[in-house]
């Protein structure tokens, strides 16, 4: 069964609000705003609206090449499925067998992680999903997009997300400082919290692997890098990019993708038959530092292809073959994606402070459970 959810809709913005004053408090800041969640920014801070992503939001490249036709419409539009939050991220799509399915996705401005349903529907899925430490003014960093004068919301709650083989919540924690997987019953396992005697710092990405190795990206020490914990112990599995941030499978799981955030492209490994990971490759350079968003999180479909958030904002698709197939334009700088709805055809897009979703028509790839 679930974790318990332990707000309603109602709740949550009186709970978000009780929230905010509390870290306004804490702070030292003599104003406090009673708002709901993750609209503190002012109407001068954060991305602007991309009119573009509005008008025609798919772009295809090369007009002779269909490849681009078969994963996406040219007509698809870019729908909002819910907005008003800070900073969101990880965002994962949850889908029962025989059930309709939601997304679930951290806002690392509240420090919480929401359940969201296709049509809108939103609860509060687990509090304090990352840092669980009471002096937050010590950890984390300031929003992106703010003024010098603006008040500071601090990004302390969890970041990526993912799903076991059993179905299990897994939380990259971020400022926690490790990686936790939540139970049936809703209790908190520790999965990792050190490599090498070093505790884990800005854990970002999580992805599992069909046999049950699960990686992430994250830092401990001097060393970021893709680790591993496999047999309840950590490794680390790529040591040579000096920026890691998302990760995705081929459909196979032959192939490990990681990008290189602020870098802007993406490297291929090969994955062993022991979950190790050689023979790293470059498979995409954005060559692209000047337009904002930064390559994050990416996932694949079925047919092998790369949906990577991009600058833009935007999200690329690229081809197995590295090949720059179309872009998809955003309103504001994402962060991650899943796919998802019950035929797996449903792209959900984690921007800054809002989820939206387009239709594609290759299904992503998916576990259900």
């Amino acid at each position: 069964m679930d974790p318990p959810e332990v707000r309603t809709e109602s709740q949550l913005e009186l709970k978000g609000a009780l929230m905010r004053k509390w870290i306004f408090f804490t702070a030292g800041v003599v104003g406090i705003f009673l708002i709901q969640p993750g609209v503190a920014q002012n109407s001068n801070s954060g991305p602007k609206p991309n009119q573009l992503a509005a008008d025609k939001p798919v772009v295809q490249l090369d007009q002779l090449d269909p490849a681009f036709d078969a994963l996406i419409s040219p007509d698809a539009t870019l729908q909002t499925v819910k907005g008003g939050f800070g900073f969101t991220e990880g965002i994962t799509w949850v889908q029962k067998r025989g059930k309709s399915g939601y997304v679930l996705f951290s806002d690392m401005w509240t420090n919480q992680i929401y359940k969201l349903t296709p049509d809108g529907q939103l609860s509060l899925y687990l509090d304090h999903s990352g840092y669980t430490g009471f002096d937050i003014f010590r950890v984390g960093m300031a929003s992106p997009g703010q003024a010098p004068n603006e008040r500071k919301w601090y990004q302390i709650g969890s970041n990526g997300l993912a799903l076991d083989r059993q179905g299990r919540l897994l939380i990259a924690t971020n400022t926690g400082g490790s990686i936790d997987r939540i139970e049936k019953n809703g209790k908190r396992t520790v999965l990792a919290d050190r490599y090498e005697g070093n505790r884990i710092i800005g854990s970002n990405d999580i992805i599992v692997k069909k046999d049950g190795a699960i990686y992430f990206t994250g830092g401990a020490g001097d060393l970021r890098a893709v680790f591993m914990i496999k047999d309840g112990k950590v490794s680390a599995a790529v040591k040579d990019m000096p920026a890691v941030n998302g990760l995705a499978f081929s459909p196979d799981e032959k192939y490990l993708y990681v990008n290189a955030s602020v870098r802007n492209y993406v490297r291929r490994y090969e994955v062993q038959l022991d979950d190790t990971v050689t023979n790293g490759q470059m498979f995409y350079d954005m060559q692209d530092d000047k337009a904002p968003g930064i390559t994050d999180g990416m996932k694949v479909d079925t047919m092998g292809n790369v949906w990577e958030t991009a600058p833009g904002p935007t999200i690329v698709v690229i081809s197995p073959a590295g090949k720059h197939l179309g872009t998809i334009r955003l309103p504001e700088i994402c962060a991650n994606l899943s796919f998802g709805d019950t035929d797996s055809k449903a792209l959900y897009i984690a921007g800054r402070t809002t989820i939206y979703k387009i239709r594609v028509k290759t299904p992503g790839i998916r576990y259900s459970f």
